[in-house]
């Protein structure tokens, strides 16, 4: 029959989408509503994919860029990236209702960062420029205290500086791979470089990238469901491409490029960090419509994590 669908196993990755910040950051909006009644003004926006924030919006959330932007008398919501210590001591000073959406995993890298100032220690921090995970790091303290860098040649780039003076640290949704090889560089060149005790990358990232690599092992092409602007979700196409499989971001399943994708017989699918399941099933329908589907999970971790509420929400 000439209009016989042709066949398609689709290797869906495990782990994959919402980790367990991004679901404590929705609930806390989601709460805060229920909370306070609409309308809850956020601050950036809460997580890095349209689709949740133009639910949350639906159900009362205003996203604004400044906090300038929220009216008095209102609460407002800190985005799950965290943000410069300044922001938190405005809206005191305003006298603002708030609360944090900031991973705990962000939040641990802060802390890290304040310790190692009290020690004297100047930071290089690796990170993307103009993230904002990257600018609510760097405002927790104090301004010429760290040096951002994202690659092998930033590093190579560095003063002369005297390596016991140095301690470094990582966004939570770097490549690992890349990260690997930048530290590896920073630790040639400053072998007394003090190092986080754990690793700054955060297991949802991790895992997922993980996934992804199981999945390209057979798949052909690879969807990633995310936003253009989400680190961790580009990170995962990155993985991909790095491994020989062609890779396409997508935030819905109408933006799925068919001419781009061809006639595969085996596609891989994942979702970053800020991507609900919801879209992840929107995409295999598309795909449906089009292929004989067989789908396929792809498991390289359980993941268990979840993150306490703020007490306000939970009094």
């Amino acid at each position: 029959m000439s209009d016989a669908k042709p066949p398609l196993t689709v290797l869906i990755a495990a782990p994959r989408g919402f980790c367990a910040g991004v679901d404590r950051a929705i609930l806390i909006v989601e709460k805060a509503i229920a909370q306070y009644g609409a309308p809850v003004y956020v601050r950036h926006e809460i997580v890095h994919n349209r689709f949740v924030v133009d639910s949350l919006k639906a159900k009362g959330a205003i996203f604004v860029e400044e906090l300038d932007e929220v009216p008095d008398g209102v609460p407002v919501v800190f985005s799950a990236h965290g943000v410069p210590k300044i922001i938190p001591a405005t809206a005191d000073a305003r006298g603002l209702d708030w609360l944090d959406a900031t991973c705990p995993l962000v939040s641990k890298v802060h802390r890290q960062a304040e310790r190692l100032v009290e020690q004297g220690k100047h930071i290089i921090f690796i990170g993307h420029h103009g993230h904002p995970e990257v600018i609510g790091t760097f405002g927790q303290v104090p301004e010429g205290a760290m040096t951002l860098i994202e690659t092998v040649e930033d590093v190579a780039a560095l003063p002369d500086y005297d390596g016991a003076t140095l301690g470094f640290l990582t966004q939570t949704t770097l490549s690992v791979d890349d990260t690997a090889a930048v530290v590896e560089a920073l630790k040639t060149r400053f072998p007394d470089i003090q190092g986080p005790r754990g690793e700054d990358i955060c297991y949802a990232t991790s895992n997922r990238q993980e996934s992804v690599k199981a999945v390209c092992a057979r798949a052909e092409k690879l969807i990633v469901i995310g936003a253009p602007n989400s680190s961790n979700s580009l990170r995962l196409a990155e993985v991909g491409e790095r491994l020989g499989v062609p890779a396409q971001l997508v935030q819905r399943g109408k933006d799925i490029d068919f001419d781009w994708l061809g006639t595969p017989s085996v596609l891989g699918l994942t979702a970053g960090a800020s991507a609900p399941e919801v879209l992840v099933r929107e995409v295999v329908e598309a795909l449906r419509d089009r292929f004989d589907l067989h789908e396929e999970q792809v498991t390289t971790a359980e993941e268990t994590m979840v993150f306490k509420l703020p007490r306000k929400l939970t009094a």
